[in-house]
């Protein structure tokens, strides 16, 4: 038997942007979460535009009925009755999905490899496009002081991005391409060049997000046709102007095997945007120049606490990274529509 209940004060119903079938949302009432002896309930205050809300919602991946959400920053309104470390007014930022601690790649300190998850674009509906969110009382983290909300909702994303960069073991000195300024692209170039990393290329074919590149800290921004790819007869050469480290960024099979033939001999292709259609590899260029091939799902052990000491640094040009003023859930789904087209350059923060 549920143990969840009504909070006292709190509205029975809240508004959400409800996915009523690919490319439609409808904006309305909808029961308020009730909480549970561990949850949390929190006031929304404001939310980011993630690329994989773009698929599952203008692409309809996600179920209808269901809303997204998972870039937030809120403002607690009621807690269960055994959470002790949280209650009404504390100003939090949502926080990892809680894994089970226990499995192999728990223990080893990769979270992201937990074999308990939920399979990607599945789990709980309940996002934070919506009034409220409920979320286990494990999975905030308190705003740190003095940090404006506006850059803490990009804790989520800038920890994604770390993790892209740590699993290619980026360093100064190497030269980086990052394929996509779309909103992990962006906070990618922009960490690394917190970090000391130089010679950085990035691919981009919106005129808009190559601006967005530049200012953030690539030093070339070229388009996709720019980038060489040799035939398969020739799968040991390398181009001119090659890279140790690729980040694909966007998710687009072309993207994924043109970033393959960008590498130096012993380089790593990192795949950080999901997408659909499979890339086609050459295994003679893999094997021959010994290149690697990984993945880079959500984020470190820790990746939050770094993303956001990283925020709070004022090393970010976070103004630069997000859209200016924020949106309603009214003006999300054409917000949406102006980011798949390339009208839209930096995160999206919408307020319920």
């Amino acid at each position: 038997m549920s143990t969840a209940r009504p909070v006292p004060g709190i509205p029975e119903t809240m508004t959400a942007a409800v996915l009523a079938g690919p490319g439609r949302l409808e904006v309305g009432p909808v029961p308020t979460p009730r909480v549970g002896p561990d949850d949390v309930l929190v006031a929304v205050d404001l939310c980011g535009i993630c690329g994989s809300d773009l698929h599952l919602v203008l692409e309809g991946w996600a179920r209808p009925g269901t809303w997204q959400g998972h870039e937030w920053v809120g403002t607690v309104v009621a807690a269960g009755e055994q959470v002790s470390r949280w209650g009404p007014g504390d100003r939090v930022v949502g926080g990892p999905t809680a894994r089970c601690g226990t499995c192999r790649a728990c223990q080893v300190g990769r979270p992201a490899l937990c074999e308990a998850r939920d399979a990607a674009g599945t789990g709980d509906p309940d996002g934070a496009f919506a009034t409220y969110k409920c979320t286990p009382s494990d999975e905030l983290l308190a705003l740190p002081e003095g940090l404006d909300p506006r850059a803490a909702a990009l804790a989520e994303p800038l920890a994604v991005a770390l993790h892209a960069v740590h699993r290619a073991g980026i360093e100064p000195g190497m030269r980086v391409m990052v394929l996509g300024a779309g909103p992990i692209g962006a906070l990618a170039l922009a960490a690394m060049t917190v970090m000391g990393v130089q010679d950085l290329v990035c691919v981009e074919p919106a005129p808009l997000r190559q601006e967005l590149a530049r200012s953030v800290g690539a030093r070339v921004v070229l388009v996709p046709d720019d980038l060489e790819v040799p035939s398969i007869a020739e799968p040991q050469r390398v181009v001119d102007g090659a890279v140790d480290v690729v980040l694909e960024c966007s998710g687009k099979a072309s993207a994924m095997e043109a970033g393959l033939a960008q590498l130096v001999r012993g380089g790593t292709l990192v795949l950080v945007g999901a997408g659909i259609e499979p890339p086609r590899f050459d295994p003679n260029r893999i094997l021959l120049n010994e290149l690697v091939i990984t993945g880079a799902f959500t984020y470190d052990d820790g990746g939050f606490d770094e993303a956001l000491a990283l925020l709070s640094s004022g090393l970010l040009p976070v103004e630069r990274l997000l859209e200016p003023g924020e949106v309603r859930l009214d003006g999300l789904l054409d917000a949406m529509s102006d980011l798949a087209r390339g009208r839209l350059a930096g995160k999206v923060l919408v307020r319920p």
